[in-house]
């Protein structure tokens, strides 16, 4: 991108080529990286780059796509997601009016978000993306109480979630579902949210160890990897569970450092190119409103977010 007065360079040869990057990696490399905060970074994501251009897909009705989830990664859902992501300023004025509009039409007699006008039940997942992008957006307690009663209702005895449980009798949480309200429940305390945050916290706490349990991508019972796919870095992430969006949020959660990290975090340190780098390894199949960073090539996103990684869990935490 062109340089602008949104940014400004430092010594570090791997830190400025992540200044080189969008608004929204620059921003968050001087937050999560440097500790500086930003605020005039984060005015400029909604102005320029990839921030400015998911907003102009924003439909003049409030939505993206085809109402709430259709087509998949264009719908609204998806492409709050993506904002929220990017960091964009919490007070943008049409992305709390969509996540209002959702909210008008959407909410489901469970307490949830439905998928489509057919749907009678929500889903956990897309539950605990939403709580995550309208914690963030600083939407009103009392529009999400329903919303975190839901979640509560459907908390597994070992200690995940599974988007089936509230359609369906299931045994085992799902990774997918686990990270997913993991995630949210993190951005609802961080925003000062108070309404069932010991249950939610103690719920987090009780999820966290489940993941921990499969050392994050091993089974319990034979120590086998579960799903390689989990072991390959891809980004945006979207609903789909791998071992760097687990270790990010353990580190956005402050979480300490548990010896169960370790062969996650040694396959992350495997990943790294000789020039300090990682790549996007894989990409999730659906129409997009535009690429972000192409399959197989380095990536500013992966970097990033393993920085942060390591930044909180140490290779000499991992070694020793």
């Amino acid at each position: 991108m062109t340089q602008t007065s949104c940014s400004y360079s430092t010594t570090s040869p791997l830190i400025t080529w992540l200044l080189e990057g969008d608004v929204s990696q620059q921003y968050q490399t001087y937050r999560d990286l440097l500790g500086i905060e930003r605020p005039d970074l984060q005015q400029c994501i909604a102005q320029e780059g990839w921030g400015a251009k998911f907003l102009s897909f924003r439909k003049p009705e409030g939505h993206w796509g085809d109402r709430f989830y259709q087509p998949k990664w264009i719908s609204t859902h998806y492409t709050l997601l993506d904002l929220k992501n990017l960091s964009i300023s919490p007070e943008e004025p049409r992305i709390r009016e969509s996540i209002s509009l959702v909210l008008d039409r959407w909410k489901g007699s469970d307490g949830g978000i439905l998928l489509s006008p057919a749907s009678t039940q929500s889903d956990l997942c897309v539950n605990g993306m939403f709580l995550n992008y309208a914690a963030f957006f600083g939407i009103p307690e009392e529009d999400l109480v329903s919303i975190v009663d839901q979640l509560l209702r459907e908390h597994l005895p070992d200690g995940g979630f599974n988007c089936r449980s509230n359609r369906e009798q299931v045994k085992h949480s799902s990774t997918h579902t686990t990270i997913s309200v993991l995630e949210g429940i993190q951005e609802y305390q961080s925003n000062g949210y108070t309404y069932q945050l010991r249950p939610l916290l103690a719920a987090a706490e009780a999820a966290r160890e489940f993941l921990l349990q499969h050392r994050l991508f091993r089974s319990d019972r034979t120590g086998e990897v579960i799903d390689r796919k989990w072991l390959m870095l891809s980004y945006p992430s979207r609903w789909k569970y791998d071992i760097l969006r687990a270790l990010i949020h353990f580190q956005a959660a402050g979480a300490p450092y548990d010896t169960r990290m370790d062969d996650a975090l040694e396959v992350l340190l495997k990943k790294r190119r000789k020039d300090g780098t990682w790549p996007v390894q894989a990409k999730h199949q659906g129409q997009i409103h535009f690429d972000m960073e192409k399959t197989g090539g380095t990536s500013r996103w992966n970097t990033l977010r393993a920085l942060r990684v390591l930044k909180a869990y140490t290779p000499a935490e991992v070694s020793g």
